[in-house]
């Protein structure tokens, strides 16, 4: 038998599981079943403070699965974190791959439902954040073959979804896709995710309103806008320059940034082509990284970089003078965003990420200051949505079949 760990420091107990067993065989403390549709078997154990997620399947679908999630999160896209894989157990047991739960994550039944977790509920926004997903891993040249609901974990961000690849065994890793490698997916991902819509229809499970053929079909017209803005070709007048920083800004508004842009002037030199190169997801995140340190899906990001700047304007109002930026930005951080999750009770904390939370606790302010018709105060905001919003949520970081 054959253990190889990623990061073998911080999993060392992964040597003490009982790695030689059948996984439907295992009785180890934290051990249970995950939610969803599986083709092979799939457990999740809680070790302490990490959870872990275990999946039996033959040694060479193990060991392409281990190299191909390592080369995801190299290549920084959503995935989960690839922990371990263990082959060569014996002649006939497959082989293991060891992940790290995705924490906060909510499986597609959960919000496509309509019961539930609905703070809010998100379930229309699913499929924008799956046509996403399928646009990045496209731009760093990785074939899916297999995009489904099934295959794929959200995350709340900041009002919409951020999407994660869970399951790549028939991925493909290339310098580049053709137009026809990227309409095969799409097309797979259609025909999925239609297949998956059915099944919840008929299962009683789909929230009334949603159209199985028709949201499916609108995965490729949301992913075609969206491949268009990040690669498409501008071509304007010579003295129209200002489009450049129109095009940036419109990647930046998606959560996108190009790290080159080529400019291609025209023979007779009166126009110029405008190329985007290396688009890369994450500008907010990024920025928002930098200026205080803080972890944060883009939308999240962009939602907390919004706030600092609304509370430096403030600053600057108040003292008469200019704010740096980054000074701005540390004030905020103890006088804003610490002191609002401060407020939480420690017992409800982990319901949801710091950066969702402070997310919800601005849009529950903005609802109380519109019913109230005034300004209310941060203070007064997080101990209303306390009582009446998150007291009343389940905890999201870890969801179990119970919970659906």
């Amino acid at each position: 038998m054959r253990l190889q760990l990623a990061k073998p420091t911080e999993h060392t107990g992964i040597v003490q599981w009982p790695l030689e067993q059948p996984l439907d065989e295992w009785t180890i403390p934290g051990l249970q079943r995950v939610a969803g549709l599986h083709r092979h078997v799939v457990r999740l154990l809680e070790v302490g403070e990490i959870s872990y997620v275990v999946k039996e399947l033959p040694d060479p679908l193990a060991e392409r699965e281990w190299r191909l999630l390592r080369e995801l999160l190299e290549a920084d896209l959503p995935t989960a974190e690839v922990v371990g894989v263990v082959t060569g157990r014996d002649d006939e047991a497959d082989g293991l791959l060891i992940t790290r739960h995705l924490d906060y994550s909510l499986p597609y039944r959960t919000l496509l439902s309509g019961r539930g977790l609905r703070i809010p509920y998100l379930g229309e926004r699913l499929l924008d954040a799956l046509a996403g997903l399928l646009v990045r891993i496209h731009l760093a040249g990785f074939f899916w073959g297999d995009c489904s609901l099934s295959n794929t974990l959200y995350r709340r961000d900041a009002g919409a979804l951020s999407a994660y690849i869970i399951d790549v065994e028939t991925g493909e890793r290339h310098e580049s896709l053709s137009r026809g490698q990227r309409t095969l997916d799409l097309q797979i991902a259609t025909e999925n995710v239609l297949g998956g819509l059915l099944d919840l229809q008929m299962g009683g499970q789909l929230a009334p309103g949603i159209d199985p053929i028709e949201t499916a079909l609108a995965i490729e017209n949301s992913y075609e806008r969206l491949w268009l803005e990040l690669t498409g070709v501008d071509e304007f007048n010579a003295d129209e320059t200002f489009r450049v920083d129109q095009r940036l800004r419109r990647l930046h508004d998606l959560g996108f940034d190009a790290s080159e842009l080529e400019l291609v002037t025209a023979v007779d030199g009166t126009k110029l082509r405008l190329v985007p190169r290396v688009v890369e997801h994450g500008y907010h995140t990024q920025k928002l990284r930098a200026l205080t340190g803080l972890e944060a899906r883009e939308n999240q990001a962009r939602r907390l970089l919004n706030d600092i700047s609304r509370y430096r304007a403030v600053q600057e109002q108040r003292s008469g003078r200019k704010v740096v930026e980054s000074v701005a930005a540390a004030r905020w951080l103890d006088e804003r965003f610490e002191r609002a999750l401060g407020g939480i009770p420690a017992e409800m904390a982990d319901k949801l990420e710091p950066a969702e939370l402070y997310h919800q606790v601005l849009e529950h302010r903005w609802f109380l200051s519109e019913r109230a018709g005034g300004d209310v105060g941060i203070d007064e905001a997080v101990k209303s949505y306390v009582a009446d919003v998150l007291s009343l949520a389940p905890p999201e970081q870890v969801i179990t079949p119970d919970e659906l």
